[in-house]
């Protein structure tokens, strides 16, 4: 038993370190007497596909003792805004819709998602961000688009 829990353990700390962000910078949005405030922070992550595009996203990040802890459930607001920060480059075929980011906002019930969509006819990427909970998500969403120079194909599975 104690070895199996650990294992689930592993495996949830594995899963929830898969993404690369990198946090840009964060304010304090309501003040706590215990444990960290409340923030929004802004999170840069770059797209594992394409190089040459960064993802910026600010979300919510609830404090308090619950979110010391990490049994903080944080609001399902977010917004995104995806950029051109060098050269484009797509190693290998992109798939039409993929997720490719994802982060956990809460113990194990709610997941913040990132998803690139291809538009080919305007040869333009399309990223969404959403959250979800395991039995009902929220409608709450942003997306943004990165256009990709004609110059540059995008190969697609």
């Amino acid at each position: 038993m104690k070895r199996r829990l650990t294992l689930i353990t592993l495996t949830t700390l594995a899963c929830a370190c898969t993404n690369a962000s990198e946090l840009v910078g964060e304010v304090d949005t309501v003040f706590k007497f215990i444990g960290p405030d409340h923030k929004v922070v802004v999170e840069a992550y770059d797209d594992p596909g394409v190089a040459g595009v960064t993802c910026y996203v600010s979300r919510a990040k609830t404090g308090g003792i619950k979110g010391a802890l990490g049994l903080a459930e944080d609001k399902s607001e977010a917004s995104i805004a995806c950029r051109q920060v060098g050269p484009i480059t797509i190693a290998k075929p992109l798939r039409q819709q993929d997720e490719i980011f994802t982060e956990r906002t809460s113990l194990v019930f709610k997941r913040l998602r990132v998803v690139r969509m291809v538009d080919a006819k305007r040869h333009t990427l399309v990223y969404l961000t959403y959250s979800d909970r395991l039995i009902e998500g929220s409608p709450q969403n942003s997306v943004t688009a990165v256009a990709v120079d004609r110059a540059t194909a995008i190969p697609l599975r």
